[in-house]
Order: structure tokens, then C-alpha cells, then sequence
């Protein structure tokens, strides 16, 4: 189950959820949840060179959404899907991979969510922010040998298996030895260690190049300790223009259209957030909403404004073109060697951001 970086410049992937539009945290901004149209979109993005797309937790579930695009794309597709350890057992989830595997073909690839103590609960799972992180990586461990076609017994603080894997040998391909690979991202320090030791793909959110600089030496220093060697990707919103003009006038609609309600759900509810990379993206805006939304921008073109609207990543890079590009130079300067990018609406900036800004990504050196 490989999972080599791109040759010849990073490797870039692309974002599907079933919930899209221009602005689609709001009903007037949303297009109709229509898998037709999802198989559409996954076939532009495997047809512009994308190499997959990050599924991610949202009202629908990731797993029929990943079958579903798998059975329309070719093998070039991967999709990263997002789970939450521990929601079901490593067992299931292993024989679920492998089964996706025999069927799709080595394309599977997990983006491995922590959530919040809140969300957890929801679920049953009683954890505090640092035991999450306990509970992640020893359920990680288990996935990463039964995906890779390990006989064992287990006994740790979660879990307690004999005979593992035994049932999922005729699933495991011929080869065996290698795990599915998992992606992940934390920036508190039990979810760098963790990354450290067990991911294949440390992922962060958008962040000013010197503070991301700071936390991307960090993971490569744990990852050393430990004798291993990370990739490093970055997931960013897209927000790019003709012109710089166009681009914060984009920005500043997004304003416009959202409503009081999302605002204060958005910056009420979650402001109280335990998971450490909330946290850095909520300081970068403070929780305000400005009148127009260059007041927020932090970097050249780098705008958290992304987080007023919706979870998860909260940071847009906003510009021109050509500034567009040489940001994300400046990312790849300090070692990142993948992208997962998006843009409101998904379908038509798949395309925007395919034919003016992939190119210079792939023929970028260092």
C-alpha cells in the first residue's frame, strides 16, 4: 500500500465533501447534496492530476462517499478518508480497508481525526484532550499491523485482542507488509509525539510561514528521535483571482453572505475549544469579524478569516495568481511536500487552481 510523494514537485491533492457550494455553510450558498454531481467532481479532480482528495467528516458518512468515487476514477485517484479512532474497533476498520483495497485497488489512504472531547462524547468516548491522543496512538498501531497482514495478540490500555488479524488474511494482498497509510495532523505536543511515531504524513493547518516553520522543526525533531522520517503537507483554502482586487473582493462577499447565526455559533460555541490547532487558528482572528477582510490578513495574502464561517481549517491564502504561487513556494521552501487544497465552489476551482497554479507547483525547485 504505497504512498510515494509525486515525482518531479509535491504532491497535491484536493477536497470533496458532500455539503459544497459558493458559501455553503449557509442554505442559500449550498447546491443540493446529489451524488451524481460528487462522481462528476471526482472525475474532474482525478482528470486535472490531482492525485485524490481529502474526504472529510462532516453530516454524511466518509465511507459510502469513498466507495462511491472510487468505482467512478481511475487508480491515480487515492481518497483520504477521515476517521476518528476509536469509534469502532481497529479490527473492523482494518477488514473495512482491506476490503476497500480488493475492490479499488492500493488507493486507500486515512486522514486520522482526533475531534474534540465534545464530539468524542457524542459517541460514548469519555477522553480528555491528552488521553484522545493515548487512545490514537494505540489504536493506530493495531490498524497498521492488520492492514498490513499481521497474526498477533494485544493487551493495552484500550484494547485487549487475541488471534488479531487471523479472520483477514485472505484479504490482505498478496505482498503484505506494508499498512495503509495514515495521514495526520496535531499541534499540541501528546499529538506531535504521536505523529512522530506512528503517521506516515504529519498535516497542518495554515499558518504565518515563521510560526509554521517553528512546528514543522519540532515534528521533524520528535520524528528523528523516534528514527524515522516524516512527509509534510500543509491544507489550505484557496481564494485566487485574475487580481489581487478580485481576489479580496472574493473575500470580502464571503463576509457579506454569511449570516449573524453563523457567526455566533461559529465564534460562541466553539471558542472554548480543547484541540491545540483550533486554538492557534481562533487567535489569528480573535473572533471578530471585521468590516472588510484584509484587516485580518496576517501574512502577505494569508487570511484566517475562513474560520468566522466553518470548522477545521481556517486559514485562506487569498491573492493574485502569481501571489498564490509564491506563497506556497514560501511552503514548500520550509519542506512541505504535499497539499491538500480547496476553493468554494469546489467543482469550478478545481479547474481555476489546476490550470494556473499546479503547473508552477510541479515544476518548483528548491
Amino acid at each position: 500500500m504505497s504512498d510515494a510523494t509525486a515525482v518531479g514537485g509535491p504532491e497535491v491533492l484536493w477536497y470533496i465533501i458532500p455539503r459544497e457550494g459558493a458559501y455553503p455553510w449557509e442554505p442559500a450558498g449550498r447546491r443540493p447534496v446529489d451524488l451524481g454531481y460528487l462522481q462528476n467532481l471526482a472525475q474532474s479532480v482525478d482528470r486535472l492530476g490531482y492525485s485524490g482528495a481529502l474526504l472529510a467528516t462532516d453530516l454524511y458518512d466518509v465511507w459510502p462517499l469513498g466507495s462511491a468515487l472510487a468505482a467512478v476514477t481511475g487508480p491515480n485517484f487515492k481518497p483520504l478518508l477521515a476517521v476518528h479512532p476509536g469509534l469502532i474497533s481497529p479490527t473492523v476498520l482494518a477488514k473495512m480497508a482491506l476490503s476497500f483495497t480488493n475492490l479499488f485497488g492500493d488507493r486507500l489512504r486515512f486522514n486520522v481525526v482526533n475531534g474534540s472531547t465534545d464530539q468524542l462524547r457524542q459517541a460514548g468516548l469519555h477522553l480528555e484532550h491528552d488521553e484522545r491522543y493515548e487512545l490514537s496512538a494505540e489504536y493506530w498501531s493495531i490498524v497498521k499491523r492488520l492492514t498490513a497482514g499481521e497474526v498477533f495478540d494485544h493487551k493495552g490500555r484500550f484494547y485487549d485482542l487475541k488471534n488479531a488479524g487471523a479472520s483477514l488474511r485472505e484479504l490482505t494482498p498478496a505482498q503484505g507488509g506494508v499498512h495503509t497509510p495514515l495521514w495526520f495532523g496535531g499541534s499540541s505536543a501528546p499529538g506531535i509525539e504521536m505523529a512522530a511515531e506512528h503517521v506516515d504524513v504529519y498535516l497542518t493547518w495554515g499558518e504565518p510561514p515563521h510560526l509554521l516553520k517553528e512546528k514543522l522543526e519540532q515534528v521533524r525533531e520528535r520524528a528523528a528521535a523516534h528514527g524515522r522520517t516524516l512527509r509534510l503537507g500543509l491544507r489550505l483554502h484557496l481564494i485566487v483571482r485574475d487580481t489581487e482586487e478580485q481576489a479580496w473582493a472574493a473575500a470580502d462577499r464571503l463576509l457579506d453572505v454569511t449570516s449573524e447565526a453563523t457567526y455566533a455559533r461559529q465564534l460562541g460555541e466553539r471558542s472554548g475549544e480543547d484541540g491545540v490547532g483550533w486554538q492557534r487558528q481562533f487567535r489569528q482572528h480573535g473572533g471578530k469579524v471585521p468590516a472588510h477582510a484584509r484587516e485580518l490578513e496576517v501574512h502577505p495574502n494569508m487570511w484566517p478569516g475562513m474560520g468566522l464561517f466553518r470548522p477545521g481549517p481556517g486559514t485562506a491564502v487569498v491573492g493574485s495568481t502569481e501571489q498564490v504561487i509564491e506563497r506556497l513556494h514560501e511552503f514548500q521552501d520550509l519542506g512541505v511536500d504535499t497539499f491538500i487544497l480547496s476553493g468554494n465552489p469546489l467543482l469550478e476551482e478545481a479547474y481555476r487552481v489546476a490550470e494556473t497554479v499546479l503547473p508552477a507547483l510541479q515544476g518548483y525547485r528548491r
